[in-house]
């Protein structure tokens, strides 16, 4: 398995998650943010021409607000940076193999060099319901809900780490 960055050639079409939002945002979205309006990058994990996998990431900032109080011990009182994992997916078939969590110490690995280049206090994700527990394994703590949650569309739960912990995952590859 090979993890990088999402290519213009790549074949998206038969990407499948499950979940058709994603497999949707894949297909239509991922190239058009990444190579023509450069809101963020996908990597994808790859065999051969297969996609195993793939995570959006974009550098982003949080009011220090809501870090956990923790996490507010001596820093300044403005938004502070982070990288923001905008979308994880695996494909059915890969279920339970290892390529989320590839994916995932992928941005840790990302975080690792933005934090030492531009500034990066931590890793935020948009965890999707149903997979907060999957984010907690790894020392995410949840930091609020995302404005206008409803039930029939419930919205992703944003979950912080640190970049101590950030660290610490990426070490225990």
């Amino acid at each position: 398995m090979e993890i990088r960055l999402l290519r213009p050639d790549d074949d998206r079409s038969h990407f499948d998650s499950g979940d058709t939002r994603l497999d949707g945002f894949l297909r239509q979205f991922a190239g058009q943010n990444q190579f023509r309006l450069h809101l963020g990058s996908t990597w994808v994990a790859v065999e051969g021409k297969r996609n195993l996998g793939f995570a959006t990431i974009a550098p982003g900032n949080i009011e220090i607000a809501r870090l956990p109080a923790a996490q507010r011990r001596g820093l300044p009182r403005y938004p502070i940076p982070i990288l923001r994992v905008a979308r994880l997916a695996t494909a059915l078939s890969e279920r339970g193999k290892g390529v989320g969590n590839a994916l995932l110490r992928c941005t840790f690995t990302l975080a690792l060099k933005l934090s030492e280049e531009y500034g990066c206090i931590g890793v935020v994700v948009d965890a999707k319901p149903g997979a907060q527990a999957y984010y907690e394994k790894f020392g995410f703590l949840e930091i609020g809900c995302v404005a206008g949650t409803g039930a029939a569309r419930p919205e992703p739960v944003e979950m912080f780490l640190p970049l101590e912990l950030v660290r610490k995952a990426s070490a225990s590859e």
